[in-house]
């Protein structure tokens, strides 16, 4: 495993994350507690010790995981949550449905104390703001209170996570422009690099701050699926829109060259985002332990070379040769609380 520097912290997190998402909302299978916490400790052991949740991930759930599994373990455990939804009262039986936001002081005051406590902590390392909105972006009482966390030691740095689909690139370039977030989560992959790209390039300098998910576009890019493909009732890829599949296989066919003795395409597609320096961390999505083993080793598999850098350059620069529907360059998914 490599690391890179978390900023404003001092904390080194695996180049390859751990999103808890997959073991805690029930949108990528059942998991019994168990099962959740074997992952996580196997995580640790692989060298994985950076591990973002969400407050509202099985409605405090996500953070209660980690909070049990690493309590008392004596190695460095960097976690980043999220906070802004409010899942409380009726909003909790929405489903997979956006849940309302709610910015307030008091509400984002009272959300870091119960993250803190459902994750057994004294400081959150890094707290995002989840989903955001440009009127938050404007919004400088919720920056002066997101200072006045860190002063309190109550969190080490802050950011945002943009969503809950693909797309926000005016938000998150305002974010970066006016705040100057420590951190920025997006959805960043070899089949949808836009707007991620551009993003990046908004960016006042090359440190790292980026955090990507859906690294391998909800696992097309793992190289797994067929026509044949289905999903589970309930599996959050169905929410994808109808050529997304079907797309998707063309485009990971002509990136079939990327598989190598060493290296498999879904290690590849995550060398591929960490080329990039101004990119903390990745976090794919993983619901098996032999994703968990495959993706933690890929920092470490023979790297790309510039050959397949600019192959896939021209792949990106011609979108493979497919002509998608106009709805497939805006980057939307059905609404729903994806990350």
């Amino acid at each position: 495993m490599k690391y890179r520097l978390l900023p404003e912290t001092g904390q080194n997190v695996s180049e390859v994350g751990f999103g808890v998402w997959t073991l805690s909302t029930g949108w990528w299978g059942e998991y019994t507690e168990k099962q959740a916490l074997a992952f996580l400790h196997r995580a640790l052991d692989l060298g994985v010790n950076f591990f973002d949740t969400a407050d509202v991930y099985g409605h405090g759930y996500g953070e209660e995981l980690l909070g049990k599994a690493f309590d008392h373990d004596p190695r460095e455990v960097v976690i980043a949550t999220k906070v802004g939804y409010d899942f409380s009262g009726p909003a909790r039986s929405r489903g997979q449905r956006e849940l309302p936001h709610n910015f307030s002081e008091g509400f984002l005051r009272e959300a870091v104390e119960s993250s803190l406590r459902r994750l057994r902590r004294e400081t959150i390392d890094n707290i995002q703001l989840h989903n955001i909105r440009m009127e938050h972006i404007q919004d400088d009482r919720i920056w002066a209170l997101l200072e006045t966390l860190r002063q309190e030691g109550k969190i080490r740095s802050y950011g945002i996570a943009l969503g809950p689909a693909i797309g926000w690139l005016y938000e998150g370039i305002e974010a970066l422009r006016r705040r100057r977030p420590h951190v920025v989560q997006h959805i960043y992959n070899l089949l949808e690099p836009f707007p991620g790209r551009p993003l990046m390039d908004a960016a006042p300098d090359l440190s790292p701050r980026f955090l990507v998910r859906v690294p391998h576009s909800s696992g097309l890019l793992e190289g797994r699926y067929t026509t044949d493909t289905i999903f589970p009732k309930g599996d959050h890829r169905n929410h994808r829109p109808a050529h997304w599949l079907p797309n998707g296989l063309k485009k990971v066919e002509q990136l079939r060259f990327l598989e190598a003795p060493g290296r498999t395409l879904g290690q590849a597609a995550l060398q591929w985002i960490l080329c990039e320096p101004r990119i903390l961390s990745c976090l794919p999505n993983i619901y098996t332990m032999e994703q968990l083993e495959e993706f933690a080793a890929a920092p470490d598999a023979p790297p790309l070379s510039r050959n397949e850098l600019d192959r896939i350059d021209a792949l990106l620069a011609g979108n493979f040769g497919i002509e998608e529907p106009r709805e497939a360059y805006k980057g939307t998914m059905t609404p729903a609380l994806s990350e």
